[in-house]
């Protein structure tokens, strides 16, 4: 996914999110608010928009007069180049392309040069947004205050060995920068709730460390914006927005990407119940996902310049990076742990008479594997459980009850379980967490880990349930919290989560499971396709040899017959030439063995499947074929040829056969060879049966051609069409090493041909699919 498309596709949720609703007030009415069309910004900057074809200006913010000097009734309908110096366009129009990061802010002044402004430029729909924001020269940043301020805090962030670490370096560096009052990292849980990892304060202010908060504090569209934008400034709680004026009827601008853009109102006054003057938050982002964000506080307005405010971004860059690399190593820490159970239950299982005493021969390491208090072995009805467990009954209704929870995946789990099903509330055993696996729903075997309930006290940042407000005129209005002061909920029927490394651990060892148990049944199954194989290989050979092989045999016979007969003491010029008919012969029963024994190994080798490149292999085969060929030869390769898992050698020698015989059998003064691939639908001549979505190669050429009649004998093992002579001579094997190769991959081959205008031999590799 580029850039642009993650940018719409966000676009798209937020517009989905804010869709009126008409329902009752509660505590997703925040998550409806429109807040990525404020039309109105804050007023320590000026926003215009303008067309890009030809700079007209179509929307402005009202407070033009104080920075610019011009109502902005004078600025509306009136193209930007009125306004700023043609060196200041020509910069923003170098914005104007597909990616904007480099060569924002800008530094832009008015024609009367007496103010210089940092301007930043995004396009929104159809209009280029313009924001404009007053230089301070005694906070601005140069290009050695820069460096030095992002160095140290680098070098000290890849330092840090573990991610609570990390975040607290990350607090100290960036107060250090901004000099806020207050800085926070806040981490978002997989509900949405968020929680304080990291503080770094003013003495006499509140700790927030460790304090939670509930998911509805951040509505679930700003999520978005801060995905967007990744970072976010206030410099005045208690600011006056600037409402935007436009240039006729107009949609409200889209100002998701917009810096200046006005924040809701319930926003600033959430801020100001909490004593905060100025905000500023940098957002995480992990895999495309908002991970966290980094808080700013400050009791009194702030205003960053762009330069600081870069530095910041680039360091919640760094720091997000970091972040997802600590994260990576404690998952395969104890990946690497889980590992090393699952090699003994390898071991067992590969010993143990069936998979209940492979399993349950270290019943510690099964309950070690998952971090779990209890487990319970399930086949057909019969449980067997280790630890603590709910009773066998228990265990036989839940797994009636899990029966139905795995419609596609192998997996269920929960942290409190009595919440999905209400029964396990009265388990004697107190269990709140499940892990239940899969092995096998057709012969109803399962593997069930349990959890006891552990009560967890949660200190909340104040009550986390937002107020209802009844106003003046009876409606009633959800209100920001006005409290932040240290509020404790103990949670019950509460189990601690599964780590996403021990659900890893759980499904790979139902693979282990499932791989050893069918191990026998694949053996037998490869054992009877072999024999059925070797039989047909064996029919084969036994008519080669009955029919193909008789007649260089007789040769043999009848000349040597010769020889002793009519040249018995001394051999003459027609005894050599007989002598070289001999040879000749020998020779051609040499190349046929051959062709036949390498026709049996193909059948019988094993394939060695790995990722293969097929542009690759066709240039490989053509610079190969192009060192010992003469005359014209085109060669017209598609550019789309896939990446699919194969035999490397065997699809060579496929290719090399069909080329091969292109250029071979073709008497036209200049041959033209095509390589390509399509899809089932767009092939000329139909597939002998259904294919699906497989991709269809072909190499076709402009040779001799084939007659209709001769098309369903081409295949067949030593089958020349043309005497042993002409066309370069051969056994006849090529094509029938080319059909069982396409057959080993599982594909289909069939051939289209013109007699005297060309062949074209289209074959599926059941590996590859199109598009």
């Amino acid at each position: 996914m580029t850039a642009t498309d993650f940018v719409v596709q966000t676009k798209a949720k937020i517009a989905a999110i804010t869709e009126p609703q008409h329902q009752a007030a509660d505590l997703t009415n925040c998550d409806r608010e429109p807040i990525h069309v404020p039309s109105a910004i804050q007023p320590h900057g000026v926003l215009i928009a303008f067309r890009p074809e030809d700079l007209c200006i179509e929307q402005v913010s009202q407070n033009t007069a104080e920075y610019l000097g011009r109502q902005p009734e004078e600025l509306l309908g009136q193209p930007l180049t009125n306004y700023l110096r043609p060196a200041d366009i020509q910069q923003i129009q170098n914005c104007l392309g597909e990616i904007f990061e480099s060569p924002n802010p800008l530094r832009l002044a008015p024609e009367d040069g007496l103010s210089a402004f940092s301007g930043v430029v995004h396009r929104s729909g159809g209009l280029i947004v313009l924001e404009l924001e007053p230089v301070v020269e005694q906070q601005t940043v140069d290009f050695f205050d820069f460096y030095s301020l992002v160095k140290q805090p680098v070098s000290l962030l890849q330092k840090t060995q573990t991610l609570e670490e990390l975040c607290q370096v990350a607090v100290q560096e960036i107060q250090k920068v901004t000099g806020f009052d207050r800085v926070m990292v806040y981490r978002f849980d997989k509900d949405g709730a968020g929680s304080v990892v990291a503080e770094r304060k003013r003495s006499e202010m509140t700790p927030y460390l460790g304090l939670r908060y509930p998911p509805t504090d951040i509505p679930k569209q700003a999520k978005y914006l801060y995905l967007l934008n990744l970072l976010r400034l206030i410099p005045d709680v208690l600011y006056e927005p600037v409402p935007l004026l436009t240039a006729g009827e107009q949609e409200p601008l889209d100002m998701s990407l917009s810096g200046l853009r006005s924040v809701s109102p319930l926003h600033t006054e959430y801020l100001t119940n909490m004593g905060v003057r100025a905000s500023m938050s940098i957002s995480l982002v992990c895999d495309r996902k908002l991970w966290g964000l980094i808080a700013c506080h400050h009791n009194s307005p702030r205003l960053l310049p762009y330069e600081t405010r870069t530095i910041c971004e680039f360091l919640g860059q760094v720091i997000a990076m970091e972040l997802a690399s600590r994260e990576a190593s404690e998952k395969a820490a104890h990946k690497i742990s889980t590992k090393a159970i699952q090699a003994r239950f390898v071991d067992s299982l590969t010993e143990g008479d069936n998979l209940h005493q492979g399993l349950t021969q270290y019943p510690e390491a099964l309950l070690e594997l998952a971090d779990a208090a209890g487990v319970a072995y399930c086949e057909k009805g019969d449980i067997f459980l280790i630890g603590h467990t709910p009773t066998v009954a228990e265990v036989g209704r839940l797994v009636d009850w899990l029966e139905h929870q795995f419609p596609q995946d192998v997996v269920y789990q929960t942290s409190s379980l009595s919440l999905v099903y209400p029964p396990a509330s009265t388990f004697a055993c107190g269990t709140s967490g499940l892990l239940a696996l899969s092995i096998s729903q057709v012969q109803q075997i399962y593997l069930l880990w349990f959890r006891p309930e552990m009560p967890q006290t949660v200190n909340w940042a104040g009550n986390p349930h937002k107020p209802e407000e009844v106003t003046e005129d009876g409606t009633l209005r959800i209100s920001p919290r006005r409290s932040f002061a240290l509020w404790q909920e103990t949670l019950r029927q509460q189990a601690l989560p599964w780590a996403s490394w021990e659900i890893e651990a759980a499904v790979e060892l139902r693979s282990a499971i499932v791989g050893l148990v069918l191990k026998k049944a694949d053996e037998l199954a490869q054992l009877n396709s072999e024999l059925q194989r070797s039989n047909l290989e064996l029919d084969s050979f036994a008519y080669v040899a009955s029919h193909d092989l008789k007649e260089p045999l007789r040769g043999i016979h009848n000349y040597s017959s010769f020889l002793i007969e009519d040249y018995g003491d001394q051999l003459g010029d027609d005894g050599a030439k007989k002598l070289q008919t001999l040879m000749s012969l020998t020779q051609r029963m040499e190349d046929l063995i051959n062709s036949l024994l390498h026709y049996s190994r193909l059948g019988r080798a094993e394939l060695l499947i790995k990722p293969v490149n097929l542009n690759d292999v066709v240039r490989s085969v053509i610079e190969m074929i192009q060192i010992g060929k003469q005359g014209t030869i085109s060669f017209q390769v598609a550019d789309n040829l896939p990446s699919l898992e194969c035999d490397y050698t065997q699809v060579m020698e496929l290719f090399t056969n069909l080329i091969t015989n292109a250029i071979k059998y073709n008497d036209k003064p200049e041959k033209n060879i095509q390589i390509g691939c399509l899809t089932a639908k767009d092939c000329p001549m139909p597939p002998p049966q259904d294919i699906g979505n497989a991709a269809v190669f072909y190499v076709r050429d402009n040779g001799i051609g084939i007659r209709k009649k001769h098309l369903e004998i081409v295949f067949r093992i030593f089958k020349r069409l043309h005497a042993p002579g002409r066309y370069g001579g051969g056994t006849g094997a090529g094509l029938t090493i080319v059909k069982k190769i396409v057959e080993r991959h599982g594909g289909e081959i069939w051939i289209d041909s013109v007699y005297g205008e060309g062949t074209t031999f289209y074959f599926t590799l059941t590996e590859a699919s199109y598009g």
